[in-house]
């Protein structure tokens, strides 16, 4: 497992990632292959920390979807939607960078000690700018998104209600010169007018991966064939992944049988990998 780093700005390759951030830190401290990390696409995905089904559903898919494409999944390692997006992320193998609010040797949320640890033991990264143990002082949460923003090319908001923190980190996007995206969701919902009046002050909308891969300007198709959650999900993604639709060929050709492919099958629906396009077919979500 990666050591903490103590790594000082000036005349690093953190000198000009983090040039427009407000305050810059005069250090940080990282556990993990950062400077590897930043040649690579960078998206800050941060929302509520309460979520509604929609928005774990939404959080869940793009993140895993941006991850399959080689896309780094930026968030704060909060409850919600940044723990969220960071285990999508791990689930198809794919990178993403925690930012703390507290010291690397004091996991904070507590909660979320075995989430770190997994993002370290799957050579992911962890990063801070403080040294000292202990909780959080308020303007600390609020620090922390500064440095969220600063390190990704665009900050997406999957949901959030009117007055969420996660608006902070899409202030500091703007202040920064970079991109903000937020998914609209239902106008009934209070847990989406502060992503729907983002879009109506000028955030692009995002309603599939490909809105956001348009606007970092990637490729919209997969880099590599996506993983499942045991073996049976994988073969079934990897035979979408090369053109295979019908549901009788997808069985017949994953050699799975009958009653384990149709339960892998709904499995991989319930959680939004794949979706039915009618008379038999499948295809990835």
């Amino acid at each position: 497992m990666y050591k903490v780093k103590k790594l000082t700005l000036n005349n690093t390759y953190l000198t000009e990632v983090l040039q427009g951030v407000a305050q810059p830190p005069t250090e940080l401290y990282i556990q993990g292959p950062l400077e590897e990390f930043l040649a690579s696409p960078r998206v800050a995905l941060v929302g509520s920390r309460k979520v509604t089904p929609y928005g774990r559903a939404v959080t869940i898919k793009i993140a895993r979807e941006l991850a399959e494409r080689g896309v780094v999944i930026v968030s704060g390692l909060a409850l919600g939607t940044d723990s969220i997006a960071h285990a999508a992320a791990l689930e198809v193998g794919g990178k993403t960078i925690a930012v703390l609010p507290s010291s690397l040797t004091d996991i904070y949320p507590r909660t979320h000690h075995s989430l770190a640890r997994q993002i370290l033991q799957t050579n992911n990264v962890l990063v801070s700018e403080y040294s000292q143990d202990g909780t959080p002082h308020k303007h600390q949460f609020i620090a922390r998104n500064r440095l969220i923003a600063g390190l990704s090319q665009a900050v997406l908001i999957p949901e959030a209600a009117e007055k969420s923190g996660s608006l902070h980190t899409a202030s500091f996007a703007l202040e920064e010169g970079k991109m903000v995206l937020a998914v609209p969701g239902n106008i009934t919902s209070e847990f989406s007018r502060g992503t729907n009046n983002l879009i109506k002050a000028g955030a692009t909308p995002v309603t599939s991966v490909s809105d956001v891969l348009e606007a970092l300007g990637l490729s919209v198709q997969p880099q590599t064939a996506p993983a499942g959650r045991s073996d049976e999900e994988t073969i079934i993604l990897q035979l979408l992944y090369a053109g295979t639709s019908d549901a009788s060929e997808l069985q017949l050709q994953s050699n799975i049988e009958a009653a384990l492919f149709n339960q892998t099958l709904t499995m991989l629906e319930i959680t939004g990998r794949i979706r039915p396009i009618g008379a038999g077919h499948w295809s990835l979500a």
